[in-house]
């Protein structure tokens, strides 16, 4: 017991102790420690020193300067560390993992965008050479023209661009869309002849010759070019369509004023093109087909279509009435059904008791009883007598011959109209055209377009060309 309280005695020197302490001996104990030194401890802070028991931890400090952390303290310092420490270490080094992966994906999936990128806007092979095909540096350089190449892939389809002069561009918007036939609506005024829908919408420079013969003219002249490989030009007379050159064109002339009035100016604006040979015509009793085929409609009277004397080239056909021509399935059936009623005009008897006010042009219009509008102006009295030495369509307003869709649907009575009409037509050979047909909604337009091309009608009588030329409306059914 003695022992041991000298120990502790002896263990704890005394300040003054520490005062008595050399330079010397204080150079030998750092000295010492830097080579004896066995361990720190880092929860008291103090240094022990192997087989030294004459001072404390903390008197230490003053004389042995804090070494710097060792190396593995510095690789491993979970070792030394708590619990929380860990914890933290850990979830920090697992998000740092994750947002890695995330942006190693995100890198891989924009690498692959721009990969597919680059092939749509950097195309190789066969697309590069069809893409810079016939230009300067290029595979095919001066290949891509030819002297006909005018209406390149364009592939002619049966049908008529109804009022065609509305269109942004007249004539070429229709050749464009593929229809082989195109109207003009045509007033005399002046002498001169005008194209329009109504008098509102007359000018001065849109004339029957600037819309369409004069184009013509120029579209022909493309087409029959004289080279030494094609040196007789216009005598071969190829048509408005390269893909088809003997598809002739239809331009369709409706009269909007007196017809045995306006019939000579027509006559005579035709003469650039039946000069060069372009006009379909008569050779007796035989049609010789050429680019163009003219049809004279609405006033057009038929005793001057049909006679030498004022149609002495035989270049001017008629548009016959298709209601005249309805048959039934034996041939002796020459009355057609009524038609399905219209649906009631609400406000008609108000309408019926304001008096009707005509215009000067109305009146020279209706001046003559033989301007009957669409196939009854000059008609004999047979419908017999519209053969194909006179006549190539045969028209009627498909509102009032057949009536309204009701319902969606065309009824029995209706279907039993439209193939007597396109009966009796096809045997007189000629060519059947309904116009005024419904345009909305566009499923009903489609359902009747469907309909009509499905039971035999030769030209489709169309507004949308696009409508009726690209998209595939035959598989719709129905007007919803």
């Amino acid at each position: 017991m003695g022992r041991r309280a000298e120990m502790e005695t002896t263990a704890e020197p005394t300040d003054d102790e520490h005062a008595l302490l050399s330079s010397t001996e204080s150079e030998h104990l750092l000295d010492q420690a830097s080579h004896d030194v066995k361990d720190f401890d880092h929860v008291t802070g103090s240094w022990w020193l192997p087989g030294s028991r004459h001072f404390a931890p903390q008197h230490v400090h003053s004389v042995i300067p804090t070494p710097r952390r060792p190396r593995w303290m510095t690789i491993r310092p979970d070792l030394h560390a708590d619990n929380n420490l860990m914890r933290g270490l850990r979830r920090r080094r697992c998000t740092r993992l994750g947002l890695g992966t995330l942006i190693f994906i995100g890198v891989i999936q924009l690498l692959s965008l721009l990969g597919g990128l680059l092939i749509v806007y950097l195309p190789g092979g066969i697309h590069r050479i069809i893409d810079k095909w016939g230009q300067r540096g290029h595979i095919g350089q001066g290949l891509s023209s030819w002297p006909t190449d005018f209406s390149r892939d364009i592939i002619p389809v049966p049908c008529h661009s109804h009022n065609d002069y509305w269109r942004r561009v007249p004539l070429y918007s229709a050749i464009e869309a593929g229809c082989i036939s195109v109207e003009a609506d045509v007033w005399l005024f002046d002498k001169q002849l005008y194209v329009g829908h109504s008098l509102a919408s007359l000018t001065p420079n849109r004339t029957l010759a600037s819309l369409y013969v004069d184009p013509l003219l120029h579209i022909l002249e493309k087409q029959n070019p004289t080279t030494r490989f094609h040196p007789d030009g216009n005598q071969s007379q190829h048509g408005v369509f390269d893909t088809v050159p003997e598809q002739s064109l239809t331009l369709l002339i409706d009269f909007k004023t007196s017809g045995s009035a306006l019939f000579p100016y027509v006559v005579a604006a035709l003469e650039p093109l039946r000069s060069s040979g372009h006009l379909t015509h008569r050779n007796g009793t035989q049609i010789v087909s050429r680019p163009i085929t003219v049809i004279g409609t609405g006033n057009t009277p038929f005793n001057l279509v049909n006679s030498d004397l004022t149609n002495p080239h035989l270049d001017i056909f008629f548009d016959a009435p298709l209601a005249a021509m309805w048959e039934g399935l034996s041939g002796a059936e020459k009355s057609p059904p009524a038609p399905e009623p219209e649906p009631p005009v609400y406000g008609a008897d108000i309408d019926a008791s304001i008096p009707e006010v005509t215009t000067p042009a109305e009146e020279q219009r209706s001046a003559s009883e033989s301007d009957m509008g669409q196939g009854m102006s000059g008609a004999p009295e047979s419908p017999d007598a519209y053969t194909t030495e006179n006549s190539i369509y045969a028209s009627v307003s498909f509102t009032q011959a057949i009536g309204h869709v009701l319902f969606g649907k065309l009824s029995d009575s209706q279907m039993n109209l439209i193939r007597g009409h396109i009966r009796g037509a096809h045997r007189r050979g000629l060519k059947v055209r309904y116009w005024e047909l419904p345009f909305w909604p566009i499923g009903l337009r489609n359902y009747v377009w469907d309909v009509l091309v499905k039971e035999g009608v030769d030209i489709l009588n169309v507004d949308d060309l696009n409508g009726a030329t690209k998209l595939d409306w035959g598989k719709k059914s129905g007007w919803w």
